[in-house]
This record gives C-alpha cells, structure tokens and sequence, in this order.
C-alpha cells in the first residue's frame, strides 16, 4: 500500500515538470514564431493578402483617431468594438498602426462640445442624431460621430465614414454593413492616407455622353481616391497618351489616365477618336464601356403612351467584337423589375400615385463569383440589352458579371414599348429565356482593330507609336448607360445619390458596382476582393430577449457553478473506482444507490451516505441545478452508471 502511494507521488511529480517543460517550450517558440488561428465559420478576424501586403509596407505611422467612445446603444458599442477588434488585427501585422478612442462630448461644457463639433463636420465627419429609449421609457436625443480623422506622418489626415447609412436601410441593416466593410474602410484609409499620388481617370465626352448632373454622385465619390476629369478626344494624339524621349531619342508612350469612363453615347465615333482610344487600350490603358445598342428613353414616355426602341449605331460594334464581345440589337423584358410609378388620379389637391412593375426596369444579379459582384444586391437597369462573348479573341478571358433573372423576355429591336402593358397581366410564357448576361470583364492581350490596317510608314512613325498588341490589361463592357446614372430630384432638382429611386425609396447597388469596376480596373482585385466579403451579423430577436431574459440570467449564473461541481462529483468518482479495490481492503465503503433513503432512485441518498452529507442539502443543490437543466442531466446519469446498494 506505502509503495504504491509512493509511486503515484512520484508519476504525478513527473507529469507536473513534463506539463510545465511543455508550456515553457510553447511559450519560447510563440515569442519567435508569429501564428493566429482564426476559429468563425466565416474568417472574420483573418485579414486578406491584400491588407496584410499594404501594412508590411507601411515605413511610417498611421494613426486612427476614433470617435466612437461614450454611453452608447448597444448596435453601435458592438460596431465599436469590431473597429477595435479590426485595429489590433491591423497591428498585430504592423508596428506603424495606432490609434485611440475619442468621445467628443466627454468635457461636458456646451460651448466646448460645440467648438470640438464644429471642427468635426469641418474635417470632413457626419454626424448622427440618435432617439435612444430608455429602460423607463422615456427617451433622449444623441448626437454621435461614427467615423474616425487618419493620419500620416503627423501632416495628411483624411475623414472616413464606419457606418453604412443609405436611404431606405434600417438601423440594423446600417449597422450590419458597417461591420462587413470595416476592414475594407480602414485598410482604404491606410492607403488613400499614404498614397502619394491620386491615379487620373477621365469621363469621355463629346459624342452624346452622359452630362456632369448626370454624374454628378458617381464622380464625388470618385474623387475621394482619384483626380477625376472630363475630356474630349476630339482626334488629338495627345489626348490619352503622353510621349516621352530619352537621351537616344527613342520614343515611349504612356497612358495619361489609369481608367477612362464612355458612358451612354448617343453618337457615333469617328475613326481617329476610335483609334486613338484603340492605341490607348493598347498602351495598357482601361476602359469602362457602359454603352447601348438600341436607344430607349423613358423621357418619350412623359407625354406619350408608346415609344419605339431603335438600333443605335455607335461605330464601335467592330471594336468590341474585336475585343471580345457582341453587343444585341435587342431589350430585354424581366418579371425581376423595379417599379414605375403611374398617376392615377388626384385626392385632396395631391396626385395620386400607384406602383406597377416595369419590365424594361430590370433587377440585374451576378453572373458569376467574381469579386466585383459577389454578395452584391440588385442592381437596376433602364431599357438594357443582351451580349454575347465572342471567340474571335484567342487571348482574353471573358467573365460574365451581371445577368437578368431566368424569366427574361428578349425583344429584338425595333421594340414597340407601350405603358399598356402595365394593366396587361403577363403572359409568363413568354418570359421563358435563362438569365441574358448585360455585363462582361475582358481581361488579357488584346489586339488592335487596326493591326495589318495601317500603313507602313503611319506603323514606323515614333510619334505615333502604333502596338498591334497590347499590354496586359482589362476592360469592362456594360449595355446599360443608366447604371451609371444618378436621379435628379423633382423637387430641388439636385442630383441623388445613385442607385437611390426617389419614388420608391429603395436604394440599389449601382454605386457599389461602379465604384467596384474602377477599383479593379486601377488598383486590381485585392481591395474589390474585401469589399465584397460576406461578415454575418448574428442580431438577437429583442422579442425573445425581453420575454425569456430571467430564464437566461438564471441559467448563465447557476450554469457555471453546476459544472463545477459536476466536474469535482465525477473526478472524486472516477478517482474511487480507479483505487475502490485498495479502499475495499480497507473497510471503506463503495458509492452506490442508496435502498433506505429515497424518493426516486436513491441516488441523492447514496452521495450523502458516501461523503457523510445531510441528504437534504444534496437535495436542494440538485432542485437548484435541475432550473437550467444540467441537475435533470446528471441525474439520469448517476443514476444508471451507480450500482444499488448491497
């Protein structure tokens, strides 16, 4: 018996020093090594290659001043401590990330808030009123600053919005957002603050295109990451190319724009506009082609009942096929529409107005899993047409973005369009064609419209510069104008923000998908890429929470004990059974049911017998763990694993 008392003592010694050689060991190597593990379904703490490449990059301080801090509702303490959460994972891979919380309202002083509000909304922050109930149920006004001034090198500071507030979403929906995008906000902020220079795009003009109040949303928020202007070509050499000469008087050739913009011509391109934008594309220029083949206007309808869809020759049908793709002389009809509002009548000196779905409106999805368009919501689209990817380019990879819903109507042009159809029920036979994509990402080599065209002595000119072939680069080709398009309000006649419908008050993901398209055309796929990552915010029901929240505060305080006494209970069993025939030699008795004192099955009576325990105070513990269901548990099971007595 001494022996063996022994030997234990000595096995558990020896597994104490094993135990803590090992977490010494474990702790050395972690100083070393830099390794996390990231357990949510959906890696939300693992940050993209994209951030972590921008962050190893970083040579100098960037700081985050963030105005999150305060007695707030719980939606926006949980967006700030995602920030919080986000900004450590920032600086786990970066000792240049800093930052602090700031409540700009904790000095108390009005007249001091006030002058911190002031230089706030100066330096680019919006504030948001909140109606905050309390427990009462009375309720108060709050102003709050849900955004954050970044800082580079203690001189650039630019503002940046953390929450998602568009027109038509709910609080939580803002809130939802705001979280799935916090590192795509923050890590832009890092790089928008440390850029030194801001890449150029153009909007092409003088062909009919789309007009600056057209625009007007699109290019404001371009402008926060890119010099944005607009230019003719007007058949000047120089117009998308710059020339330089070195010291040999060798020529080379430039792009003088990362991405040019064609948004809804109306008029054909000449030939030397057609091969200047060809030698662009060719230099490695980008192009978003947002352009129509059939002409199609609601304006015809405002004072008319019919309108007729036409074929709209661009002259660029031999360049686009060229490149990759096939533009149809059709338009297409979707059940998936938004909705038209239509003047039924007046009531009370207003017009009475009624929604009918639009099948010329429609609701455009992903056509693919591109990071572009993925988890993106609908986008909407006014009179737009089919295309069809060619195989005349050997060289191009050809995605397809966005696409009609699979109960399309395709009408091939002329198209008769009448707002009759709107009391017509639809015949959803016809409406029989799959999904017809709208959009295509052309990326890869590309060879000129112009190769084994142009004459010899045009080819050798070094000022010309002629490629037949290009460099690696992309293009996108859109048969949708007025996705780009903002609303004018019929009131102020101020331009909306885009993808907002002022009579519906639904807000599409228009903007989301242009700002997309540029972002991948000039920077590449990596910031596209976190912009379009899916983050699922769990929202308690508030129905459930106030009905069942005692239930829960009972089960989450008396939970944690039971287990430990469970734990213990089971330890001191399994220790007995494992020395029960050294305790038997020692007229020890053995934990068993007790036969004299039960009410059920003896098994309460037996643990007092054996740990020599008044019956009722095992008893009471078990009524007290039985409320969450864990006493219930470990009652069945002492019950069938304990043997009767005797």
């Amino acid at each position: 018996m001494e022996n063996k008392r022994k030997s234990l003592k000595k096995r558990q010694i020896f597994a104490f020093i094993i135990l803590v050689a090992v977490v010494a060991v474990i702790n050395v190597a972690g100083s070393f090594l830099f390794t996390r593990f990231d357990l949510t379904s959906e890696k939300r703490y693992t940050l993209s290659p994209t951030t972590k490449e921008i962050l190893n990059d970083l040579d100098d301080y960037v700081y985050f001043k963030v105005y999150l801090d305060g007695d707030f509702p719980a939606g926006f303490k949980k967006l700030r401590r995602e920030t919080k959460e986000m900004l450590d994972e920032f600086r786990a891979y970066s000792k240049y990330i800093d930052y602090e919380f700031i409540n700009p309202a904790e000095s108390g002083e009005e007249a001091e808030i006030m002058e911190t509000y002031k230089q706030l909304y100066q330096a680019g922050l919006k504030p948001t009123d909140l109606n905050v109930q309390n427990s009462d149920g009375s309720s108060k006004q709050m102003v709050i600053w849900p955004g954050a001034l970044v800082s580079y090198r203690n001189n650039t500071e630019i503002a940046i919005e953390l929450l998602e507030n568009q027109v038509g979403q709910s609080d939580d929906e803002a809130l939802n957002a705001s979280m799935q995008n916090l590192e795509f906000r923050l890590i832009d902020a890092v790089k928008k603050v440390t850029r030194l220079m801001k890449p150029n795009i153009a909007f092409v003009e003088g062909h009919g295109e789309l007009g600056e109040q057209d625009v007007y949303d699109i290019t404001k928020s371009l402008s926060q990451n890119y010099n944005v202007v607009r230019l003719k070509i007007d058949g000047k050499i120089d117009a998308l190319i710059h020339r330089t000469q070195d010291t040999t008087r060798d020529v080379s050739a430039f792009p003088s724009y990362d991405a040019i913009i064609i948004a809804k011509p109306t008029q054909a391109f000449d030939e030397r506009d057609k091969f200047l934008i060809d030698q662009y594309i060719m230099h490695g220029g980008k192009v978003l082609w947002l352009v129509e083949p059939v002409f199609a206007t609601m304006d015809s309808l405002q004072s008319q009942e019919s309108t007729v869809g036409i074929e709209q020759d661009l002259n660029l049908d031999d360049m686009l096929f060229k490149y990759g793709v096939r533009l149809n002389r059709d338009l297409l009809l979707d059940l998936t529409c938004a909705a038209l509002p239509i003047r039924t009548g007046q009531v009370g000196g207003q017009a009475r107005l009624e929604y009918f779905r639009w099948y010329y409106f429609p609701l455009l999805q992903a056509a693919s899993d591109h990071p572009m368009v993925r988890n993106m919501n609908a986008i909407k689209a006014d009179f737009v047409s089919s295309m069809d990817a060619t195989t005349s380019a050997d060289d191009i990879e050809q995605i397809p973005l966005l696409k009609t819903s699979d109960y399309t109507k395709v009408s091939g042009a002329p198209v008769f369009i009448t707002l009759a159809m709107l009391r017509q029920t639809p015949d959803q036979r016809m409406f029989s064609a799959k999904g017809k994509t709208v959009a295509y990402l052309l990326k890869g080599t590309f060879t000129s419209l112009y190769a084994n065209r142009i004459p010899q002595e045009i080819m050798d000119d070094q000022a010309t510069d002629f490629m037949e072939t290009s460099k690696p680069t992309a293009m996108i080709v859109v048969t949708d104008g007025d996705i780009i398009r903002n609303q004018i309000d019929i009131r102020t006649r101020q331009p909306l923000p885009l993808g907002f419908d002022q009579f519906t008050q639904i807000t599409y993901a228009n903007k989301e998908f242009i700002e997309n398209c540029i972002s991948y055309l000039v920077d590449g796929e990596g910031l596209v890429d976190i912009r379009s990552r899916e983050l699922k915010v769990r929202l308690l029901d508030p129905t459930k929470v106030s009905k069942q929240r005692v239930t829960w505060q009972v089960v989450n305080t008396l939970a944690p004990i039971g287990i430990v006494i469970l734990l213990g209970i089971a330890m001191s069993l399994i220790r007995k059974m494992k020395y029960n025939v050294v305790y038997q030699k020692d007229g020890i008795k053995q934990l068993s049911r007790s036969n004299k004192n039960k009410v059920l099955f003896g098994v309460c009576g037996g643990l007092s017998e054996y740990y020599k325990t008044d019956v009722k105070l095992i008893r009471a513990i078990s009524i007290i763990l039985g409320i969450g269901g864990i006493g219930i548990i470990a009652y069945l099971v002492f019950m069938l694993v304990l043997p009767k007595e005797g």
